[in-house]
């Protein structure tokens, strides 16, 4: 009896190795296709354009006979971004975490570590793709406030280059890394409802102490916990100097303040996700 020798199949598909590109594209496909990023994305441009337009408005119509120096908020009429801005942080914090959560809710985490073993690198993927997104739409939405805002007052005196910077691309990377800080805390507690809620307590948490502190002896807890909130970290980008004089806390370094924190985070979810199970 004899047998017949088989020819082992080659596939005409180039075989190689996966490299972080690979994983950046998956993210890529993942983040444009699923709704949540259209919806808190499209949610974010309309609060900060509407909400910069209409603060604009009104106070275009109560501006007559009042001197400009009297309606621009301390020097710059840029600043009137700040509020839609703070509203889009919830967006923002609720993208940067489903980014990552929703995956481990659905299951799905198990197909992406199987596509890709390095848990290090879908994280990086993430983080990349997230930071871009975030980062070219939050600079872009800000700037066109910032336009019409001032188009709509017909000023924009008091305003600098270096203050058009940092309410453009300084609000973008700021947000950017607020997103950033979200997705790592969304990696770190695995859990959607979990992870907003506290991100959403962080914000807010250290207005909610500073209340219950009237006593004299904790002012300077109280006036810490205030100074290196996000909202106040947030206000210095648009308004240098506005809640403090602290020059750590002021413009740029509010940014660099929010980074370390933010680096800080993401290495522990390196490392989390690196010794738990999917």
């Amino acid at each position: 009896m004899t047998t017949t020798p088989t020819t082992p199949y080659t596939s005409p598909i180039p075989v190689r190795r996966a490299h972080l590109g690979d994983a950046v594209a998956s993210e890529w496909t993942k983040m444009r296709s699923l709704r949540s990023t259209v919806w808190t994305l499209g949610v974010m441009v309309v609060l900060v354009v509407g909400f910069g337009a209409l603060l604009a408005f009104a106070l275009d119509g109560v501006a007559e006979g009042v001197p400009e120096e009297e309606i621009e908020p301390r020097g710059s009429v840029l600043g009137l971004g700040l509020p839609g801005m703070m509203l889009a942080t919830v967006c923002v914090i609720t993208l940067g975490v489903l980014t990552i959560s929703s995956e481990f809710g659905t299951g799905m985490i198990r197909t992406t570590l199987t596509a890709c073993p390095s848990r290090s690198r879908v994280l990086t993927a993430k983080a990349i793709v997230f930071f871009a997104v975030v980062f070219v739409t939050t600079t872009l939405v800000s700037a066109v406030t910032a336009v019409v805002q001032s188009a709509m007052l017909g000023t924009t005196s008091g305003a600098s280059a270096g203050q058009w910077l940092r309410v453009t691309v300084g609000v973008g990377l700021f947000m950017a890394c607020l997103g950033l800080l979200s997705l790592a805390v969304g990696a770190l507690l695995r859990h959607s409802a979990g992870s907003i809620t506290t991100m959403i307590g962080l914000v807010l948490l250290p207005y909610v102490l500073a209340i219950g502190m009237y006593a004299n002896a904790l002012h300077g807890v109280r006036d810490t916990l205030v100074e290196y909130s996000i909202p106040t970290l947030l206000s210095a980008m648009y308004t240098e100097g506005l809640a403090s004089d602290v020059p750590m806390t002021s413009g740029w370094g509010a940014l660099w303040i929010l980074m370390g924190v933010t680096a800080a985070a993401l290495g522990g979810a390196y490392l989390v996700l690196d010794r738990r199970d999917a």
